[in-house]
């Protein structure tokens, strides 16, 4: 069996990669277990060193990689440079603090001295999706290799170049030899891979179907998993907001990666008072948003990562329309063999529809009507989703109160675009997973959390 890589803007395909057999990926897998019996024991300085090495070559290569993603799955240039780039930063991140989240902590008891001790677990399987091919990568695995863990990677069928260029970078910047390796393999052989004695734990990124599969079989076998899932993002609009800059902002954060992006925002719930004039502001801006060739860095929307996505998209939007909603621009896929799919806004969009009820993976917005404040609190959890929210208000405290306290997701920003940094956990509640990345709480999801206890 092969692997095929298709451009989605052209529909043309690329390159065809063998696929790894079982017993490939188990000698894989022993490689890099024999790996991190070495690397375990490695010093944090040393460690520090190989990841700024690592940041370091991300930035010179960092044009010739969002090419190798443009061609791959269709991000538009420019946001592939700056994929890049947040790569290089995570590296650089946990190059800097490493040290410090992991030295010992000394805990007061009658011991002459107890302390946490925080220790590398091993080998961990990462199952990564196609929309950020590098940077969800390297957002495990810089923590990973920081704590002293090793990785082998099992990345999305369509972006097999991408997989295979992320191993190159680990070996230029001169980490020792099988520290993290690519397995080129389909779904189907995923089971078997965390059945493996070596894999320790295992991190996804992907569909609630896929993180519920994966966690399922994990936990039968007493193996932590950290969950990062789907997400419909709720963005309320309040009466008071900068209803311009708000709308200027949800459109940016609805295109995000041509509309594929697990924390972009999805449905913008509106108080009935300024939903005329926010709409209006957001048909204006989506309207002058540029779909066409990712390596034109005018481009703001890209094509569809697959043609069958794009497909299912369209079917949501169709079927949203049947039951109500109203298409105030795009819902028609262009003609040619691509997967381009064009901004779209859905207006009265209401339950029971897949616009209000679903996750829309693509640049489709769905507004959404609140009475009032409150409603508008109501329906943004109102979802079986938790991973991301935001609310536009000029009053910050009531904003700063609203995204703390009612909100039910794993992130909320106030007047501003939900995003992952590395200095800040990342992750959801509810469907859209459980566990964290980045920051401090990141690093310490996949090491052995160790307390020591020493007597008279």
């Amino acid at each position: 069996m092969n692997l095929i890589s298709i451009n989605p803007a052209n529909g043309k395909p690329l390159k065809k990669y063998p696929a790894h057999s079982l017993k490939h990926i188990e000698q894989k897998i022993a490689q890099t277990h024999k790996a991190w019996l070495g690397w375990k024991n490695t010093g944090h300085d040393e460690r520090s060193r190989l990841l700024t090495n690592m940041a370091g070559i991300l930035q010179t290569r960092k044009n010739e990689l969002a090419i190798l993603m443009a061609h791959e799955m269709g991000k538009p240039i420019t946001q592939g440079v700056a994929e890049i780039e947040k790569c290089a930063a995570v590296c650089q991140y946990y190059a800097a603090n490493a040290a410090a989240f992991l030295s010992d902590q000394l805990i007061e008891t009658e011991a002459s001295k107890s302390f946490v001790s925080f220790q590398p677990i091993g080998v961990v399987l990462a199952i990564m999706p196609w929309n950020f091919p590098f940077w969800q990568v390297f957002r495990f695995l810089a923590p990973a290799l920081a704590a002293g863990n090793c990785g082998v990677l099992k990345h999305a069928s369509n972006v097999p170049a991408c997989a295979i260029a992320i191993e190159e970078v680990v070996r230029q910047a001169g980490f020792p030899e099988n520290v993290f390796q690519t397995l080129l393999i389909n779904s189907a052989m995923v089971e078997k891979i965390i059945e493996n004695s070596l894999i320790q734990a295992v991190t996804i990124t992907g569909s609630t179907h896929a993180g519920k599969q994966v966690a399922q079989k994990a936990g039968s076998l007493i193996k932590k998993t950290v969950l990062e899932l789907g997400g419909s993002d709720a963005y309320i609009i309040l009466e008071d907001a900068d209803l311009e800059k708000a709308a200027e902002i949800c459109v940016n954060s609805r295109l995000i990666n041509s509309g594929q992006s697990c924390i972009a925002a999805k449905r913008f719930i509106v108080v009935k008072s300024v939903q005329k004039v926010f709409t209006g502001f957001f048909l204006k801006k989506m309207t002058v948003k540029k779909m066409g060739n990712p390596l034109d860095t005018a481009t703001d929307i890209g094509p569809q990562a697959r043609v069958d996505l794009r497909n299912e998209l369209h079917d949501q939007v169709k079927r949203s329309i049947k039951k109500g909603a109203k298409c105030i621009l795009g819902g028609e896929i262009p003609k040619g063999k691509n997967a381009y799919y064009p901004a779209t806004i859905l207006t009265k969009v209401k339950p029971g529809m897949p616009a209000y009820e679903e996750e829309l993976f693509g640049p489709v917005a769905a507004i959404i009507t609140a009475k009032d404040e409150a409603d508008a609190i109501r329906i943004a959890n109102d979802s079986s989703f938790g991973l991301g929210a935001a609310v536009f208000t000029r009053d910050k405290d009531k904003g700063e109160k609203i995204a703390a306290n009612q909100l039910q997701s794993g992130s909320c920003f106030v007047n501003a675009m939900v995003k992952s940094d590395p200095r800040l956990p990342f992750g959801g509640i509810k469907q859209s997973g459980y566990g964290r990345e980045l920051g401090l709480f990141g690093i310490h999801e996949f090491v052995n959390i160790k307390t020591v206890f020493v007597g008279e």
